[in-house]
């Protein structure tokens, strides 16, 4: 059989990933079977195992795929707002995303849900997920003119928004997380 030439991998793996990432976050990812990630995608199973030995490998190239999506877009909106509203426009953009049709939370914090501690790579690619969202938190901060030690309490804010939306379907809670940070910046200016 001949190599498949690497346009065409880079488009199985592409249309695979897809369809692997839509199905664990709408349904979870035990609840999802390799033949419905077969169909999704229309690649035979033969194929998905020689581009991925293992479930877990699947998991960790779908997860890898999410978190520069969604960390470049929520970088690119921030990005886009003055110094002093940055930690705003991360809840502005929380706001938004809570709204899209699909949102089911935080593919990360749903993974570990549901996996727990039981496969290390899958741990370590949610903490660095979480460190890196976290680093972003706090250089807006200190861009936004928070003290650093307001930080932790702004990423709590944004984590607690994000498990609260999808539990309650409701993208306000972006909005009083919102609040809440602002409610943080005018105690710390006093201080």
């Amino acid at each position: 059989m001949a190599e498949v030439a690497p346009p065409a991998r880079d488009a199985q793996v592409s249309r695979l990933l897809a369809a692997a990432e839509a199905l664990f976050y709408a349904r979870g990812v035990q609840a999802v079977g390799m033949d419905e990630i077969r169909a999704g995608s229309g690649i035979s199973l033969k194929r998905i195992y020689q581009l991925f030995r293992t479930k877990s490998d699947l998991l960790l190239a779908v997860l890898e795929r999410r978190d520069t999506r969604w960390r470049e877009d929520l970088e690119t909106f921030v990005d886009r707002a003055p110094d002093a509203e940055r930690v705003s426009a991360i809840f502005d953009w929380l706001h938004d995303w809570f709204q899209a049709p699909g949102f089911h939370g935080c593919a990360w914090i749903n993974t570990f849900g549901e996996l727990g501690g039981t496969d290390a790579a899958v741990v370590e690619s949610v903490q660095a997920h979480k460190r890196a969202f976290h680093a972003f938190v706090t250089r807006a901060a200190v861009e936004s003119g928070y003290p650093t030690a307001v930080a932790p309490a702004l990423c709590l804010l944004a984590e607690g928004a994000i498990v609260n939306a999808s539990i309650n379907g409701d993208p306000a809670q972006a909005l009083v997380a919102k609040e809440a940070a602002a409610l943080l910046r005018s105690r710390s200016d006093r201080h």
